[in-house]
């Protein structure tokens, strides 16, 4: 599927924190992603400029360095996104 071919929001997309198995540093893992990596490897890039920080998409899921849950879930429901706050 192209970028332009996703619509937000059609889509529940869940955020969790992770510490696990990362040396005790916080990641904030967007989950459970249609599958488009077209979109979601643009999505990542915008979402690491937003965070300040590093991040990477991959195995569908968008991993940014840090607790940013509150910003990623308030930038993404402005793309028209339903989201939801998972574990932690």
């Amino acid at each position: 599927p192209k970028a332009r071919d996703l619509v937000p929001a059609q889509h529940t997309l869940k955020i969790r924190p992770e510490k696990n198995g990362r040396g005790g540093k916080t990641v904030t893992v967007v989950f459970e992603l249609p599958v488009n990596e077209e979109y979601f490897k643009d999505l990542e890039k915008k979402l690491k400029n937003l965070c300040g920080t590093g991040g990477s998409y991959k195995n569908n899921t968008i991993e940014i360095q840090g607790d940013h849950r509150e910003k990623i879930k308030t930038f993404l429901e402005k793309l028209g996104f339903k989201v939801k706050l998972a574990g932690g």
